[in-house]
């Protein structure tokens, strides 16, 4: 199953570090939050990724396209004409396709543009801004025990974000960005099956609203209710507060070795 990753977008609340770089290069202990995303994907088996690349996304193409570079001890003979030789080579075990959809495309846009890229097959989704140490295989299980064209990870963390009003494992109602405090959100982590291309009009839809609205009015929007940890790099105190969880050797979504 391929993991879908939206990164294009320009993240004007961490200006501090966006007018920089996209979003998701923003580092956590050095390593671009994107970087920790793959890798936990990666911890549960999910190895073919489609990243949806929009402002500044030469950036994320140019540091996968020298990824040795980024990750491993190197050595310049430029007596030998600029030879060079890579020690300790990293690498990993994954695919990763970088998509153009567009500068000023919203989420949904973005997805449908990636269209091409996964088919008739269902695939994964998740934002490329949050970290987290939801069970993907339980997220995966439930959806495969309902009729969701949709489930998404529904996560606990306070104001700031939009609403889910929850019935068992249904969502009973979805408002994007509403203003009270406490309750369930959207946290990214879903499940999607290939139907939701169909809820998508064009660049300008905003998959939290139309598109998942209507599956919510017609019960195809499923819920997996995580009660761990859950992160979102909103702002430079949120990436403050990860670098500082990373330093400390005891980050909750760091489930691989070394």
């Amino acid at each position: 199953m391929k993991v879908v990753i939206l990164a294009g977008g320009i993240g004007t609340r961490i200006s501090e570090e966006s007018h920089l770089r996209p979003k998701p290069m923003i580092e956590i202990g050095g390593l671009p939050i994107l970087w920790h995303i793959l890798k936990y994907y990666l911890s549960f088996g999910f190895d073919d990724f489609i990243i949806c690349c929009g402002y500044k996304g030469y950036m994320i193409k140019e540091y996968f396209s020298n990824y040795y570079l980024h990750r491993s001890n190197v050595t310049f003979d430029f007596s030998a004409g600029g030879e060079m030789t890579v020690h300790s080579n990293v690498s990993e075990p994954w695919k990763v396709t970088l998509v153009d959809t567009g500068k000023n495309s919203q989420t949904g846009g973005r997805i449908k543009r990636v269209q091409p890229f996964i088919g008739d097959e269902r695939f994964m989704l998740t934002y490329g801004d949050g970290v987290s140490n939801v069970d993907i295989t339980a997220l995966i299980k439930q959806h495969d025990e309902s009729n969701s064209v949709v489930t998404l990870t529904g996560v606990q963390p306070g104001g700031r974000f939009g609403m889910l009003e929850i019935d068992g494992r249904n969502i009973t109602s979805f408002k994007e960005k509403a203003k009270e405090d406490g309750g369930w959100i959207n946290g990214g982590f879903m499940v999607a099956e290939p139907e939701l291309f169909s809820y998508i009009q064009n660049d300008f839809s905003i998959l939290e609203r139309e598109p998942l609205e209507r599956l919510c009015a017609e019960h195809k929007l499923g819920v997996y209710k995580h009660f761990g940890y859950w992160r979102c790099m909103d702002t430079q105190r949120d990436k403050f507060e990860l670098d500082d969880v990373w330093a400390s050797g005891k980050a909750p979504w760091k489930v691989w070795g070394n």
